[in-house]
């Protein structure tokens, strides 16, 4: 199986999927190809030995084949041809805007290109926090209340305190801030506004758990990863997330009851069928009280949440196959055609 990597995109965790991407040139066994998206939403075609920080922070990227698309793929000329870039599946790794709103899916689905990551109607609902809200309680999965602030309104809401605060349309923890006091509240607002004109808050709870499950649906069976519990300060922030290397080398399994386990996996087996269908996600939860509470829905995690997984490689192999681009429709023409047999033609 040959896939392609993509990767970059136009979001301020640009940077983030080029970490993403070269992790998974090391975890994954097959034949890879890599493709970067840049600020300017340009492809390029990154060979594998030069897919490294420098290659990107110098800008040398742009001396690479550039790449376009259209029906079918993407493709590159040359001096006197245009050539297809040949894979089998492409692996959607753009984390947040362009790779998680949306935007590529609609593209790919567009163009007939298949691809492993979300659709667009899930990308379009786990994108946004609030939203991700409506749709959990629309499936009866739990999720702690909230209330939402916005640029345009609503400025002057005090929130019963501590709180902490999110960019609605935001991952990788970034712009997120607890709040303990009217003084935080200023900055962190004005640091969230900074990301987003919408911002989420809830009540902030000291010493809850928060539990990582990955997993995909490959035909009509749910294949799940280990449950991990990390560990974390007051909420596992972008450092902890990204800068800690060290951390997926002590990933901690939970400590969890079968009951609880199986409350995690039905609760996202209710979140992922059948909206994310084609995706390997990530769902963070909360307990609270023994009762699990949705947290937020990643379709395209970090490095694909690899090290969640003991086959991570046969996983791939297997979802890669079994992923479906939606149903072409067959145009005949046959209504036009009638009207024309009839008089007053149109």
């Amino acid at each position: 199986m040959k896939y392609a990597i993509l990767f970059g995109g136009n979001s301020y965790e640009h940077e983030i999927s080029i970490v993403s991407a070269v992790v998974l040139k090391k975890i994954l066994k097959a034949d890879l190809s890599f493709i970067f998206c840049d600020e300017n939403r340009e492809f390029y075609a990154i060979p594998s030995i030069k897919l490294n920080a420098k290659t990107f922070s110098s800008q040398a990227f742009k001396k690479e084949k550039k790449l376009y698309l259209k029906q079918g793929g993407f493709y590159f000329k040359s001096f006197l041809s245009e050539n297809k870039l040949e894979c089998d599946c492409i692996i959607n790794l753009i984390h947040g805007r362009d790779g998680e709103d949306g935007k590529i899916a609609a593209l790919f689905e567009f163009y007939g290109v298949k691809f492993i990551g979300p659709r667009l109607e899930a990308s379009v609902l786990s994108f946004n926090k609030e939203w991700t809200k409506l749709y959990a309680q629309s499936i009866g999965v739990k999720t702690l209340p909230y209330t939402m602030l916005r640029s345009y309104e609503n400025k002057d809401f005090i929130p019963n305190f501590p709180c902490i605060l999110k960019p609605a349309r935001l991952g990788s923890s970034i712009g997120i801030s607890v709040v303990k006091d009217l003084k935080e509240l200023a900055y962190a607002k004005d640091i969230g506004f900074e990301f987003d004109e919408d911002l989420l808050i809830e009540e902030f709870k000291n010493n809850i758990k928060e539990y990582n499950l990955a997993g995909c649906m490959i035909e009509d069976e749910f294949i799940f990863s280990i449950i991990e519990e990390p560990q974390k300060k007051d909420f596992l922030d972008f450092e902890q997330k990204y800068l800690s290397f060290s951390r997926h080398n002590q990933l901690t399994e939970a400590n969890l009851s079968e009951d609880l386990k199986e409350k995690l996996k039905e609760n996202f087996k209710k979140i992922y069928n059948p909206l994310f269908k084609g995706a390997l996600i990530r769902c963070d939860f909360f307990i609270l009280d023994e009762e699990v509470y949705l947290n937020e829905i990643n379709p395209n995690p970090g490095s694909l949440a690899h090290y969640l997984f003991k086959d991570f490689n046969q996983i791939i192999n297997k979802l890669s196959k079994d992923v479906k681009n939606e149903k072409k429709i067959s145009i005949t023409y046959s209504f036009l055609h009638s009207i024309n047999g009839q008089k007053g033609k149109l």
